[in-house]
């Protein structure tokens, strides 16, 4: 269980509708030069988002790549793996998504699947689970090793939060196609989720790949924060510095003492 602790929690409070748009358009124009000397330099990056159902990953997504070279940029969001795919490698169905050179590869889940759904769903074995732990960070390295510059955001939801959202895709007719089976129990394996999370951030955040939280209950500040967190992670130039620093009580690198203040949500 995790420690009960005094420690107040920083709020994050919400942005107004003004401010949000005039920010998110100086970013978006940032990351336009990011991706433009990406392209000149050859260089490849994956990022890749995590986080519990309705946590805010297509919403993020859409406005990171909205305005980036089309040619450049890929949004990946496999389905289910059909008969081949589940009796093959595990990491063998993502790597033909995996960035050249000059391109950006966007992963709306990933191989993370293992660590989370799966287990939870019973959709993979506790030894098929345990063998992804163990194994992800030598993955992760040689794709580092490789000349790819990999990102892994969680965003992160409370559970009323994650509720409240679950219950507008119902009542939204434009969010019926984000609705699935595995919405319907996902409040209910809250703490089943939390546990496989838990885990996941212990056993795979590390050097060459770490974990970074995003507090995501306020959807525009986490957007917006995202985006700054990664253009200050890469160099290019005639940056404005001013655009890439998040707020640290929005974006910040895993710990396990963040899991133990409920500062990453129980």
């Amino acid at each position: 269980m995790p420690k009960k602790t005094s420690q107040k929690i920083p709020a994050v409070r919400p942005i107004g509708d003004s401010k949000y748009k005039k920010t998110l358009y100086k970013l978006q124009v940032e990351l336009v030069k990011m991706q433009r000397q990406l392209i000149k330099n050859g260089d490849r990056v994956l990022i890749i988002f995590e986080g519990r159902d309705s946590a805010g990953k297509d919403g993020t997504i859409k406005r990171l790549v909205e305005h980036m070279a089309p040619r450049e940029t890929r949004v990946v969001a496999l389905a289910k793996p059909n008969e081949r795919e589940r009796n093959s490698w595990y990491f063998q169905r993502y790597i033909p998504h995996l960035p050249a050179s000059g391109e950006i590869v966007v992963f709306n889940r990933s191989w993370y699947n293992r660590a989370g759904v799966e287990p939870v769903m019973g959709f993979c074995t506790p030894e098929q689970h345990q063998e992804f732990l163990a194994n992800v960070p030598r993955f992760e390295q040689i794709l580092v090793e490789s000349g790819i510059q990999l990102f892994k955001y969680y965003l992160d939801i409370d559970k009323d939060e994650q509720k409240e959202r679950l219950d507008a895709r119902r009542t939204d007719p434009l969010k019926h196609w984000k609705i699935s089976k595995i919405d319907e129990v996902a409040v209910q394996k809250w703490n089943a989720y939390s546990r496989a999370r838990n885990e996941m951030f212990a056993r795979t955040h590390h050097g060459s790949a770490p974990w970074h939280i995003v507090r995501a209950n306020e959807k525009r500040v986490a957007r917006l924060n995202v985006i700054m967190h990664l253009l200050g992670q890469i160099s290019y130039p005639r940056k404005e510095n001013e655009s890439t620093l998040p707020n640290p009580n929005v974006v910040f690198p895993y710990q396990k003492a963040y899991v133990e203040s409920g500062m990453i949500a129980p």
